[in-house]
């Protein structure tokens, strides 16, 4: 057993080490350069698709797909995680406040990844015989590159449907019973077989429920958060001048540590906010685009536009809202705290005791919703590798919501930290067939515009 772990972390340091920050940022760089910085300058344009589209009568739903807004739901669900509560606590305690900084520059870019991902998630998705849309990037992978490239798509699939078990299942169902053990002192056993019987009743009647209960689930929780944060940043407001301050200056700063090399601090900070922006919105790990590919959309470019809003919410709000409330407070530095106790106190400082609450709510929407939409990634995963058989798609259905109590109870520490680094493993087919078939993208999206009468 010992064997395994050090291979495994001898692999993941490779995986999420800073080649593949870099390959995962550069790729955001390349895309968004070859599109001529989209997200900047055609922002009216996807914001009106996507934000504005709330606001008027949503279409009729399709009797088998979902609806445009069902399907970022459901990719929101599973992007906005634990990471975006605990994961940014850590990287300023190990970046500093300039790893905010870096987080946002990853986000910038990563809006750009995302868009690309949809867009070939739908360009090249199938019908199923029942009439559901299936996609992702073993889709657009095998019928974009071609059959000779089909063993790339099988790898993604094979990564996809075993890291689902780790990231987002196990370790989230612990997140939230510990955080009600801590709160209430219910036994998380007790709280991991009733958070594995919602789920049963949700994922197993597959991605129509799963979708109906995330497009609920998901502006419930991010408006409680966004305005819990503003709230919690609103009345610490003499802190927010001086709070970006530092973000900037720890973002810039080339002083050494320790006697270390020059440029120590700048480094610290680029690493951890690259990684947190990274494993915040999931832009180039391949995930999303699995959920947008079940949309009714016809147009890619249309659905695409989701793929910057929900980076855009993700990484530039919800994550910036608890970076802030973390760099106003001053905790990080103290050393003392990190992860959710950090943000816990950190929202203290102004929420007062409310804030217990306010984070248990949060962490167990957060948690809950990403299992909701792993499950499917992984559902859609094995469905590719076993060609639908729909007797092993249960069986695996029957195993994830096991593992949720297992999970519940801690333990299998080798198991979760296999399924980051096969997390990490999804992102190099992926990122391969995103720059393979950009020219594809480009096409599709000046197609698009002109359509609209404007230019690329």
């Amino acid at each position: 057993m010992e064997w395994i772990e050090q291979i495994n972390s001898t692999i993941n340091s490779i995986v999420w080490g800073p080649p593949m920050l870099i390959l995962l940022v550069g790729t955001g760089i390349f895309v968004t350069f070859l599109t001529k910085f989209f997200q900047v300058t055609k922002i009216k344009l996807w914001w009106s698709g996507t934000f504005g589209q709330l606001l008027k009568k949503q279409e009729k739903k399709d009797d088998v797909n979902i609806t445009p807004f069902q399907a970022v739901s459901t990719a929101l669900a599973s992007t906005v995680g634990t990471g975006n509560i605990v994961g940014v606590a850590t990287a300023i305690v190990s970046g500093g406040a300039g790893a905010v900084f870096w987080m946002w520059v990853s986000a910038f870019f990563g809006m750009m990844t995302k868009y690309c991902e949809i867009v070939l998630s739908l360009k090249y998705r199938e019908t199923a015989a029942d009439g559901t849309y299936r996609g992702g990037p073993m889709y657009y992978i095998k019928n974009g590159l071609g059959e000779k490239w089909g063993w790339m798509g099988t790898l993604f699939a094979v990564f996809g449907a075993f890291a689902c078990f780790g990231i987002g299942n196990m370790t989230q169902a612990n997140s939230i019973v510990s955080t009600i053990q801590e709160t209430t002192g219910v036994s998380p056993l007790i709280s991991g077989i009733v958070l594995a019987a919602i789920v049963a009743l949700v994922v197993i009647g597959g991605i129509k429920r799963i979708a109906s209960v995330t497009e609920k689930l998901v502006p419930f929780m991010a408006v409680f958060y966004i305005v819990g944060g503003v709230l919690a940043i609103v009345l610490n407001i003499g802190r927010l001048g001086p709070a970006f301050g530092e973000i900037f200056a720890g973002a810039f700063s080339f002083k050494a540590v320790g006697g270390g090399v020059m440029g120590y601090v700048i480094m610290q900070a680029m690493r951890f906010g690259f990684a947190r922006g990274v494993f915040s919105n999931e832009a180039g790990l391949g995930s999303a685009p699995i959920a947008h590919a079940a949309s009714s959309t016809k147009d890619p470019c249309e659905q695409g536009l989701w793929g910057v809003f929900e980076v855009f919410v993700d990484t530039l709000v919800v994550c910036s809202i608890t970076g802030l409330n973390i760099v106003m407070s001053g905790l990080y530095t103290t050393g003392d705290l990190k992860g959710a106790p950090l943000t816990m106190a950190a929202f203290g400082q102004t929420l007062g005791g409310f804030a217990g609450i306010f984070l248990t709510i949060a962490i167990a929407c957060f948690a809950g919703s990403t299992i909701l939409g792993w499950s499917y990634y992984g559902e859609r995963c094995v469905d590719y590798l076993t060609k639908g058989n729909k007797t092993i798609l249960l069986i695996y259905k029957l195993i994830f919501v096991g593992l949720i109590i297992v999970g519940s109870v801690g333990g299998l520490t080798l198991i979760w930290d296999i399924a980051d680094t096969l997390n990490g493993l999804m992102a190099l087919p992926n990122l391969i067939a995103v720059v393979l078939l950009s020219k594809v993208v480009i096409s599709e999206t000046k197609r698009f515009l002109g359509e609209r009468k404007l230019s690329l």
